[in-house]
């Protein structure tokens, strides 16, 4: 037991019933010295009934004893005599209000279209939703699958940004690594980028140049009669 139960109702019993001062029992109940005043002036708390704290196992004689003795000693809660497990709540479908619940086959279509990775359990945590609402919606069989309009879940307030992007990246990492393509197809930055040349209609292209090929016999020749034309 970490809270006192019906705090008024046990300040009203220790106002009643014990010596404390009006801060002790403002500091034991978490109310205000001048509320405290005001219930045992009458002014406050008039039609409730005072709870005997020592019944309820809040308190021991023996505590209020003891704070009666020093003012400035403050009362402790009594621990249980009885230490009930937690209990621990089963995780379900997400509470939707019903002001939004009109929405969720809206964004239960934006889902199946922009992140057909996600299973009917992710889209069951996001949206709140069934099984047979999203199989209706995904076949096109839902009663009003004519009017429907894909909307963002995080828009319409179904759910949270960090909550789709968890539920993405596990669909991603359950799927595995996407195959690599072997040769890249896309061209460099500063390719595609490039301003393409100028285009004039009336300039002719140039020939392609025809390369020189010499006979080495006919070049000695051709220098031999040279020489005796000369002489």
């Amino acid at each position: 037991m970490t809270q006192l139960l019906m705090p008024k109702a046990t300040a009203v019993w220790l106002v009643d019933n014990t010596a404390l001062s009006f801060d002790q029992i403002a500091a034991f109940c978490t109310l205000h010295p001048l509320e405290v005043k005001a219930i045992a002036d009458g002014e406050a708390a008039q039609g409730i009934k005072g709870s005997d704290p020592i019944i309820t196992g809040q308190l021991t004689r023996e505590e209020i004893a003891k704070a009666e003795k020093d003012p400035a000693y403050r009362l402790k809660l009594a621990p249980p005599k009885v230490k009930l497990p937690e209990v621990k709540s089963k995780k379900g479908p997400r509470y939707t209000p019903v002001s939004r619940r009109q929405d969720r086959p809206n964004a239960i279509l934006w889902l199946v279209r922009n992140h057909p990775e996600l299973k009917d359990a992710a889209l069951m945590r996001l949206v709140g939703t069934t099984k047979p609402t999203i199989a209706a919606i995904r076949d096109r069989t839902h009663w009003n699958s004519q009017t429907l309009t894909p909307m963002d879940p995080v828009t319409l307030g179904l759910c949270s940004q960090i909550d789709l992007d968890f539920e993405v990246n596990r669909a991603a990492k359950e799927k595995g690594p996407i195959e690599t393509v072997a040769e890249q197809t896309l061209l460099p930055a500063d390719q595609t980028t490039q301003a393409p040349p100028k285009f004039d209609p009336f300039e002719r292209p140039e020939a392609p140049k025809r390369e020189e090929r010499y006979d080495a016999a006919k070049v000695f020749a051709n220098l031999k009669a040279t020489k005796e034309d000369e002489e």
